[in-house]
């Protein structure tokens, strides 16, 4: 079974070396170049204004939809705030060095933009089932938007893509979750994976089966508590480092264009290992540009499509430009990044030893323990109505109970797998959404163009800012 599995991954690893690492290359950083020339900047001219719609100064209870736009906002970061934050970064920096931390802001960054064209796309060609509930996202802006430019080929786009959707909902946002939940609780207090396998795949459970009403109330309160938490603590370990941090901000600056020498427990990395692990971990962060997130924000009440898309344009601010920056400076800070440890282990360690100067060096464990547990268990769930969408574009309704089983099944898998097996898969599947997202994204742009013009230009009509 061992050289199987061993197979599976040197041929997975194989086509992350060689093939979809280089294809996230081209496509994805020249793209969000294009749209943030495109739409001028809009992800940053326009955040005060997205900050008030989150707040809920333009909400309307008779607008279509399942959820406001708050909650919208809540099931999606909670998708994308997850092991991302807490093991991903530790990841980045363990195989790219430092630098790697620049190509994961630069991902932030050009995220913003693409999750507002992304989701102003999912909203406009959103479509409304029987039972009132929102189906929206890539597969029907692919099948929907394109159907006149690529004729019947519209329609296979779609369908590589809600297949992609099933596939990457069972490894990034389940099997990538569960083994970073088992490994803290392993490494912390010595539980074995095959029972919090068990226990989590049943917590999983129970939250699913309620959809996406009940999966909005626990993401709006898992949220913001959990990212309070690992905030304030972050946070508290960089304000007592302070003297390191302008030297942190130096090498991740410096390494970002030359790699990284070996020091310490750190092996050396190259140019191109920085950037390519900078992108794959900041793409992993924040989703944007692999479509997730759009299937979340069509669920939005709202009558203007380029709204919810400022709403979703936030979420890479948040998850890679804030939570993920206080991870990566706490691993340099401390000097945690070239010990040696790998994943969850180099997050525990830094935020031990930032710790020590408060006498509570053994509290950094449990707030990493705790955390990863939130952030990881609303991923879950999250990405668990990512998949059943996907599931009801492929074969219908009835196919949506068969896939929280098999949901549940996975995130019983990826709690007692290795985590070179399920991080190596998370990356490949990951590729297969965004390389045909990133496509339709190009080929829809006119659309983007043209909704944001509209959304504006009624701003304007109505005293921009005061309408309700």
């Amino acid at each position: 079974m061992s050289e199987i599995l061993q197979a599976i991954d040197d041929a997975i690893v194989a086509y992350n070396d060689y093939v979809g690492g280089y294809a996230l290359l081209i496509l994805l950083i020249p793209t969000g170049l294009y749209f943030i020339f495109k739409l001028r900047f809009l992800n940053i001219t326009k955040l005060g204004h997205s900050l008030k719609v989150i707040a809920g100064r333009y909400d309307k209870p008779e607008d279509k939809g399942d959820i406001n736009h708050f909650k919208a906002l809540s099931t999606a970061l909670s998708a994308t705030v997850g092991t991302g934050n807490i093991v991903g970064v530790a990841l980045a920096i363990y195989f790219g060095g430092p630098g790697a931390v620049f190509w994961m802001w630069i991902t932030g960054f050009l995220g913003m933009i693409l999750k507002y064209t992304e989701c102003t796309l999912s909203n406009k060609y959103r479509k409304f089932n029987s039972d009132g509930t929102v189906s929206g996202g890539p597969m029907y802006y692919m099948e929907l938007g394109l159907k006149q430019k690529l004729g019947r080929f519209a329609k296979i786009l779609a369908v590589v893509f809600a297949v992609a959707t099933v596939v990457c909902s069972l490894g990034t946002g389940n099997m990538a979750q569960s083994n970073s939940i088992s490994d803290a609780l392993l490494t912390n207090y010595g539980i074995p994976d095959w029972v919090s396998g068990a226990v989590l795949t049943s917590l999983v459970l129970l939250v699913i089966i309620g959809g996406i009403k009940r999966i909005a109330e626990v993401t709006s309160r898992l949220v913001p508590f959990m990212a309070v938490l690992y905030f304030i603590s972050s946070l508290a370990v960089i304000l007592f480092n302070y003297e390191d941090v302008p030297q942190a901000f130096q090498l991740i600056f410096h390494d970002a264009f030359t790699g990284t020498a070996a020091a310490g427990g750190f092996v050396g990395s190259t140019f191109m290992m920085t950037l390519v692990w900078g992108v794959r971990r900041g793409l992993f962060s924040n989703e944007a540009g692999q479509g997730s997130a759009a299937i979340a924000h069509a669920a939005a009440k709202t009558k203007y499509p380029a709204r919810e898309g400022l709403v979703a344009s936030v979420g890479p601010l948040v998850d890679t430009l804030i939570i993920c920056t206080l991870t990566a400076l706490l691993i340099i800070v401390t000097g945690a990044w070239d010990s040696g440890e790998k994943g969850v282990g180099m997050t525990i360690l830094g935020l031990s030893k930032g710790l020590t100067r408060l006498g509570i060096e053994h509290t950094g464990r449990h707030i990493v323990g705790v955390g990863l547990l939130l952030f990881a268990f609303s991923t879950m769930i999250s990405w668990s109505y990512y998949g059943s969408r996907a599931a009801n574009y492929l074969l219908g309704e009835r196919a949506i109970k068969p896939y929280r089983y098999l949901f549940g099944l996975f995130v019983f898998l990826g709690s007692i797998w290795g985590i070179d097996l399920v991080w190596h898969f998370v990356d490949m599947v990951i590729t297969f959404m965004t390389i045909p997202n990133l496509i339709a994204l190009l080929l829809l742009a006119p659309v983007v163009v043209q909704e944001t013009k509209k959304y504006f230009s009624q701003m304007e009509k109505i005293k921009y800012g005061t309408e309700k």
